[in-house]
């Protein structure tokens, strides 16, 4: 199929969210390799997913950072919306887990201080990821970290609309911070408490809190303290402990900060066999960033 006259989309999805399908796809004009997410409106129109997924777009578009896919283009196709956006290669952190099993402590850290770096951009522009998790963080082969999906982004200047039908959460209870389920608002803070829940993971490879319903991990992130985590620095443990705690106060006062607690921990990074490139070609990203970490 060849969509905006210049798309052409693999047969099969890489992969289907809560708003739509993503579709690898190659521009015929440019020349290049490229991801196409559909709007999915499994039950016909929808003004609330629509506001969403355009918001969505608004955000990729302000959003200027490495750590953060890049958006080329919007559009209509068969009165379906699409957002045009840079293929990004690598494994999302849940299926490193899922394959690899707890994370050394330098990549739980090195990962997650990444995200932290894109989070500080986002944050200073006043968005809120509201639903960071492992399927939405992605190890490239060169050992860099995309943050995905800002379907769930909220814009906190001048954005009061909540996009929330009655009844209904937008999130992923084992990721939601407690004043998402108690009080349906997010701000910078419940992004560290997801990442916290995120860190928690990849250090022991299981899920912090889980339960037979949506309800049951909902009370838990309400109410059960989370258990500290064996075999890593008690400081570390310390910070996550932290980042989990149920009142926002409590926690790191922004990603910065965290950024600058996870940095000691994400020193002599072993290698991951089958999920990093080995190749002996320099990286041309790490050159960049090495000579960036130089200024002052």
């Amino acid at each position: 199929m060849v969509i905006g006259d210049r798309y052409e989309l693999d047969d099969l999805p890489l992969g289907q969210g809560g708003m739509g399908a993503v579709y690898g796809g190659h521009d015929r004009r440019l020349d290049r390799r490229v991801a196409v997410k559909f709007l999915r409106l499994p039950g016909g129109p929808d003004d609330e997913l629509e506001r969403r997924f355009i918001r969505e777009a608004r955000i990729l578009a302000r959003l200027d950072h490495p750590g953060a896919p890049v958006l080329y283009d919007f559009g209509t196709h068969e009165q379906r919306l699409f957002q045009v956006m840079q293929f990004i290669e690598g494994v999302t952190v849940a299926d490193l887990v899922s394959e690899h099993g707890p994370l050394p402590v330098p990549w739980a850290a090195a990962i997650a201080a990444q995200a932290c770096a894109v989070l500080t951009a986002a944050h200073a522009l006043s968005i809120c990821h509201r639903d960071l998790k492992p399927t939405n963080l992605m190890l490239c082969p060169d050992g860099s970290v995309k943050v995905l999906d800002f379907g769930l982004a909220m814009l906190r200047e001048g954005d009061s609309a909540q996009f929330t039908r009655v009844g209904q959460i937008l999130g992923t209870p084992a990721y939601m911070s407690p004043e998402q389920i108690e009080r349906g608002v997010a701000d910078p803070k419940s992004d560290l408490y997801a990442l916290g829940c995120v860190l928690h993971e990849m250090l022991t490879g299981r899920q912090l809190f889980t339960g037979p319903t949506e309800y049951a991990v909902f009370d838990k992130q309400v109410k059960e303290r989370p258990p500290r985590i064996s075999g890593v620095p008690a400081e570390l443990d310390r910070l996550i402990a932290e980042l989990l705690e149920k009142h926002p106060d409590d926690r790191p006062p922004d990603a910065y900060t965290l950024y600058q607690r996870l940095q000691p921990f994400a020193v002599d990074l072993p290698m991951l066999p089958g999920f990093l490139d080995q190749s002996s070609v320099p990286s041309p990203g790490r050159m960049y960033a090495r000579m960036v970490g130089r200024v002052r």
